[in-house]
């Protein structure tokens, strides 16, 4: 099964951003994950950064994160699409297909929230991440 999700680099303004998504659509944050939570290294006065989150209301549904320090995408460049995969044969054919003429930027690897993670850019420009939770 494939689901595709919009992925939102929000720039350092994450929190804030997803508090403007739930005034307008209503909605929950279902994660919203720092790098402290995950027990993960950060640049120093990044510790509470969001990297992971998880938007829903009826039928809207996204991810964000606060995007990496010293990348910080430009307003409104920071999309990327998320496919997520319950299959590690099919995800690792889609991951050679769309890698293909592109550049991958993240090999497919365990990742340590529990699945197998990669990214790539793909021949036309668009960024995908790929995750596939564990069975």
């Amino acid at each position: 099964m494939k689901t595709l999700m919009p992925y939102l680099d929000l720039a350092g303004r994450c929190r804030e951003a997803l508090d403007f998504y739930r005034g307008g659509f209503g909605g929950e944050v279902d994660v919203l994950m720092t790098c402290a939570d995950a027990g993960q290294q950060a640049a120093p006065g990044h510790e509470r950064d969001a990297i992971h989150a998880e938007f829903h209301s009826e039928a809207v549904r996204f991810m964000a994160s606060d995007g990496m320090p010293g990348q910080r995408a430009a307003a409104g460049d920071g999309v990327q699409l998320c496919i997520d995969l319950t299959d590690r044969a099919e995800q690792a054919r889609i991951f050679a297909a769309l890698a293909e003429g592109g550049e991958v930027t993240e090999p497919l690897h365990d990742a340590f929230w529990g699945a197998r993670f990669g990214m790539l850019t793909d021949r036309y420009g668009f960024r995908w991440m790929f995750n596939c939770d564990r069975a």
